[in-house]
């Protein structure tokens, strides 16, 4: 697959304009953080259900209160992750979060009965599943805004997210300019345009330039630490891709939006992400870094 130089053109000022909004809203601190993946998470959710609609059409039917309140549900959830200190009107995020979210475990069935008739599970269930893919994502990553890592001391709060987004971002543009360049045997049916050549490279590249920055910044922290979270960050982030691909795939379509020129709309752009995210903190965790 050769360069398309126009193509990549536009993919490059689509990408510049989107590293600068989300190296603003990561950095500014945590208040721009968490309106930043706010946008990203009823962006993601807006496209999750036009998807969704298309695979499975008796899910247009659902309650405006079903397909707002879904969304509502998952956005409490960020807010239950949200660090300690922050606070509306006086009260805890995670408080908020938590009583806003609990009532609408209830409003979302029982308004589907009484504007419906009835409960289709398959609805509920679906919507679970976008409860799970998107919102418990960008919930543990705005709880990963404040964690810290072992040996790395007074380092921002953000350096996770931040991480876990600068590698995908290599990751992909990396993949894109070796598949164009070297690409020559397909990956997956799923994806047709992705190479082993392009992904393979791309991963490589990622984890390897991604450890080797880290580790002059923080080189107290053991190397194989940054060698392993970029190589789950990259499989991860590769393993997204193809999902999201095969939900386009099923639903008849290119792409899932239009918000970024070259690169598609919100699930295009942040599907690595998404999965990525639960892996870098069961990670995390299990390393209790």
């Amino acid at each position: 697959m050769a360069l398309n130089p126009q193509v990549f053109k536009t993919r490059t000022i689509s990408a510049i304009v989107f590293a600068v909004v989300m190296l603003g809203g990561i950095l500014l601190g945590f208040p721009t953080f968490f309106l930043l993946f706010t946008v990203i998470h009823f962006g993601c959710w807006y496209e999750f259900q036009k998807l969704v609609s298309k695979i499975y059409p008796p899910y247009q039917d659902i309650s405006v209160f079903h397909r707002f309140g879904v969304m509502v549900a998952g956005w409490c959830l960020m807010l239950n992750f949200a660090p300690p200190g922050f606070q509306l009107f006086g009260m805890p995020l995670h408080e908020i979060g938590w009583w806003i979210g609990l009532t609408m475990c209830f409003v979302i069935p029982l308004t589907d009965l009484l504007l419906n008739g009835n409960i289709n599970g398959k609805n509920i269930i679906l919507s679970l599943g976008g409860l799970v893919y998107i919102s418990l994502a960008l919930s543990l990553l705005t709880g990963l805004y404040s964690h810290k890592i072992s040996g790395a001391e007074n380092h921002p709060g953000y350096l996770i997210p931040l991480l876990i987004i600068g590698c995908i971002w290599i990751n992909d543009t990396m993949a894109y300019i070796c598949g164009s360049l070297f690409g020559k045997t397909p990956l997956s049916p799923v994806s047709p345009k992705k190479t082993r050549e392009g992904t393979f490279g791309g991963i490589f590249l990622a984890v390897a330039v991604s450890s080797i920055v880290m580790y002059f910044i923080y080189p107290s922290v053991n190397t194989f630490f940054w060698i392993f979270l970029f190589f789950i960050i990259a499989i991860a982030g590769t393993f997204g891709d193809l999902l999201e691909s095969k939900l386009k795939r099923m639903a008849g379509v290119k792409d899932s939006g239009r918000i970024m020129p070259g690169h598609g709309g919100f699930l295009d752009r942040f599907d690595s992400l998404l999965l990525a995210i639960p892996f870098v903190w069961i990670y995390l965790m299990l390393l209790n870094f």
